[in-house]
């Protein structure tokens, strides 16, 4: 399988991932969430959580899907490396969350029902996400849309001044996002089938029955699925499938068939042709962009920002407390 060394993540970037953040950052109150987000959540207790209640892999611990993961962070050069979790679940899910100390979750319903191959293909995926630069914004989404839909105990001010135009935006952007990290598992796997099998597996695999699933018929279902959009009628249908908002359900996955369909377009292009050729946009180490010019970049000027927030947020509410126990 190919190695990319020091490839950058701008390389296979899906440009709807890209313009469905842009779309993000630009909604009225995308800011305040980022700051009480920085302020109250960030990374460090659910990694807490990870590590107090799922087995952390390494060589001694689950050394099978270690060696698959390493090999993956390998193959995309990601690093610093992500700590890899298995979390006791039957549903057949993975995840990625944190930026300072990313962490990969595997739920132990996908060891019984995926061969070694397959998790490759949702390692890499994940992977995917980390090296986006993904999972701090994904982790935001989570805690935003719960806050933001009245489902916490505390609000932190944002219900009354954070609309649902932000909350469709998180779930347009985290939906675009997949496909970005069906990019990269397409890059390791160096083969579609495997990918678009875990994606059949998604739609309706099982443990039992699997050995009737073909996959040459669900690539000819994606196709059906995409001459729906011939009537316009349909298309809003699909709209509202994904934001149903009168019953305040969104989906954050793209429907698996369209998955099929995005990845099938993107394994024939020239740009994917360049990049299995070795001619890829680089950067200098792994998962973090490293710009030549020492100009900080305006993300970093922001982090800046709220990490002061943050620390004069903190000092107030030491403050505050202070007088009270006066």
């Amino acid at each position: 399988m190919p190695t990319y060394t020091g490839i950058s993540s701008e390389a296979f970037r899906h440009p709807l991932d890209y313009q469905a953040e842009q779309t993000l950052r630009s909604v009225p109150g995308f800011d305040l969430v980022a700051r009480k987000f920085v302020e109250f959540v960030y990374e460090r207790p659910r990694y807490v959580y990870f590590m107090g209640n799922h087995i952390e892999v390494g060589p001694r611990q689950y050394s099978t899907l270690y060696g698959i993961f390493r090999e993956c962070l390998r193959d995309l050069d990601v690093y610093p490396a992500p700590t890899l979790f298995v979390a006791q679940s039957p549903t057949i899910n993975a995840f990625a969350l944190g930026q300072e100390r990313p962490c990969v979750v595997l739920n132990s319903g996908l060891l019984d029902v995926m061969d070694e191959t397959e998790l490759r293909a949702v390692m890499a995926h994940e992977l995917g996400h980390v090296k986006c630069g993904h999972t701090t914004l994904t982790q935001m989404a989570s805690w935003a849309i719960t806050v933001v839909s009245g489902l916490a105990d505390f609000t932190f001010g944002l219900s009354g001044l954070v609309g649902s135009g932000l909350v469709l935006a998180f779930y347009e952007w985290l939906r675009k996002a997949e496909l970005s990290a069906d990019r990269a598992a397409l890059l390791v796997m160096d083969d579609l089938n495997p990918v678009l099998h875990n994606m059949m597996r998604l739609a309706g695999g099982s443990a039992r029955y699997g050995h009737e699933l073909s996959l040459d018929e669900f690539i000819r279902q994606s196709d059906r699925y995409q001459e729906l959009d011939q009537d316009g009628l349909n298309q809003l249908y699909k709209f509202l499938l994904y934001n149903n908002v009168s019953q305040g359900i969104f989906l954050t996955h793209p429907f698996n068939v369209e998955r099929v369909n995005y990845l099938r377009e993107w394994s024939n292009s020239e740009d994917y042709r360049q990049i299995r050729a070795g001619n890829y946009r680089r950067t200098g180490t792994g998962a973090v962009d490293v710009e030549t010019n020492p100009t900080p970049s305006p993300d970093e000027v922001q982090v800046d920002r709220l990490r002061q927030e943050v620390e004069d947020l903190q000092r107030e509410i030491d403050r505050i407390k202070r007088s009270k126990g006066e």
